[in-house]
């Protein structure tokens, strides 16, 4: 599985106040963009997959509403989390 727990609780630790912190908008953006960039790569190669096309682009809009709740609570975070991730608007 492309997915551990061990991955999971690195991006916690990273981009959250602790490993168990699972519930911020920062730990939400970050796992989502580990897993948007894993189905980019899988699509890559696997071009009629449309399950996972279909999956990718809920994610990706997931990822969205996150980022723009973020932006309207806290514009500081929304940044912080732009520039650490590499996220293009």
């Amino acid at each position: 599985m492309y997915l551990t727990s061990e991955i999971k609780k690195d991006l916690f630790k990273k981009h959250g106040k602790s490993v168990f912190d699972t519930g911020t908008p920062e730990c939400q953006i970050a796992l989502f963009t580990y897993r948007i960039k894993h189905l980019t790569e899988h699509l890559k190669n696997n071009k009629k997959d449309l399950f996972t096309e279909r999956s990718l682009v809920r994610l990706v809009s997931k990822r969205r509403r996150l980022l723009d709740y973020l932006k309207n609570k806290d514009i500081e975070r929304y940044r912080k989390i732009i520039k650490e991730l590499n996220i293009r608007k």
